[in-house]
């Protein structure tokens, strides 16, 4: 696949959708630009876990810290 994109007088690009589609990214994402000399590869930048999005999934409140932690396990385990 080949795409161009225009670059402004401030130095950006507006990456073409079929390429933001491919790299799995959206805006406020970040991409990283790596070049040997001779070629020059864009990737995204994976900052956090791709399960991140699925955190907390399963109970109804957010559990945070180690001693709310180990108060829901007694709930759940009736102590």
């Amino acid at each position: 696949m080949q795409k161009q994109a225009r670059i402004t007088s401030k130095g950006q690009i507006t990456v073409p959708h079929e390429i933001r589609k491919l790299l799995g990214v959206k805006p406020g994402d970040r991409l990283l630009f790596e070049s040997d000399g001779t070629r020059t590869e864009v990737r995204p930048v994976r900052t956090s876990s791709p399960f991140e999005k699925y955190r907390g999934i399963g109970h109804g409140r957010a559990i945070s810290g180690r001693k709310a932690l180990l108060q829901a396990m007694r709930e759940l385990r009736g102590r």
